[in-house]
């Protein structure tokens, strides 16, 4: 199991440096792993926003060790090739250390007119997979489908990691199609479909039945990471450990500690970065 943090697009306390620094104290503190969502216009109070790959970029160059990652970048929404060049830098910039989530997007960041029917950005997530998988390989490629066309090229530099970055899919289980998509790449971030309440958190037996459902699914034998978000007492390292180590059995191979604090709760994120994962 490996452990990561979700910090938030806006900042802390609206300020993109402290977002960096915390990023910082979350390596020195033993995390493996610092996630960032990606929206044009976040959704959270007030709307500061902040753009996730010069951020990750930041973060790159301001630490060694953690993995960086996207928990997701709506891809129907983006220039796949444009997202490739920006993904190979980084990759580059932080020495092999990124992870590329994808998703079809979240409603909410929808101002500027784009697709919304979810059949056709189903299938612009799916052919725009299949070129960032093709422009990151180093080799001539083209590709005709039915809502891009990439002429002849070549991208270079490759990316470090081999055979490319890893692609893990963002989506709602059970809903079958994301987890279904995701088991033709690297990895699944799930979103739980939320109750009659609102909530929606997993619990292991939902971890359970995602690792049963890829596998059924999975035709590569190669590694295939499951990563759960949730919260964890960090002022209690052995219910801390209990809780989480559940979902290590079900299947689980990363947990990532949402630290998304409101405005004037900074201080209290702060202090759950430094209490540590609960391994």
């Amino acid at each position: 199991m490996k452990y990561g943090i979700a910090l938030p697009l806006s900042g802390i306390d609206g300020d993109i440096e402290r977002l960096v620094e915390y990023a910082h104290i979350a390596e020195e503190a033993g995390w493996d792993g610092v996630f960032l969502e990606d929206y044009i216009v976040y959704w959270v109070k007030g709307g500061v926003t902040y753009d996730p790959w010069l951020a990750l970029t930041a973060i790159a160059l301001r630490t060694k060790r953690v993995r960086l990652g996207m928990t997701v970048t709506p891809l129907p929404s983006r220039l796949p090739w444009k997202l490739a060049r920006e993904a190979v830098t980084l990759d580059h910039l932080s020495h092999g250390r990124l992870i590329l989530g994808f998703g079809l997007g979240d409603p909410r960041d929808s101002h500027f007119g784009e697709v919304s029917n979810v059949k056709q950005r189903a299938e612009m997530l799916d052919e725009g997979l299949e070129i960032l998988a093709g422009l990151m390989s180093g080799q001539p490629f083209h590709y005709e489908g039915q809502h891009y066309r990439v002429e002849h090229v070549t991208f270079e530099p490759q990316p470090l990691q081999k055979p490319r970055i890893p692609i893990w899919i963002g989506g709602f289980w059970p809903r079958k199609a994301p987890a279904r998509r995701a088991a033709h790449w690297d990895g699944f971030c799930p979103a739980k479909v939320p109750d009659a309440q609102g909530y929606g958190s997993f619990q292991p037996a939902d971890v359970s039945a995602i690792r049963t459902f890829i596998a059924q699914e999975r035709t590569d034998k190669g590694p295939f990471d499951l990563c759960i978000g949730g919260y964890s007492p960090g002022d209690d390292k052995a219910r801390a450990r209990a809780q989480v180590g559940e979902f290590e059995q079900a299947g689980a191979t990363w947990w990532c500690e949402f630290v998304l604090p409101d405005l004037g709760q900074a201080q209290q994120a702060l202090t759950r970065i430094k209490q540590g994962p609960p391994r």
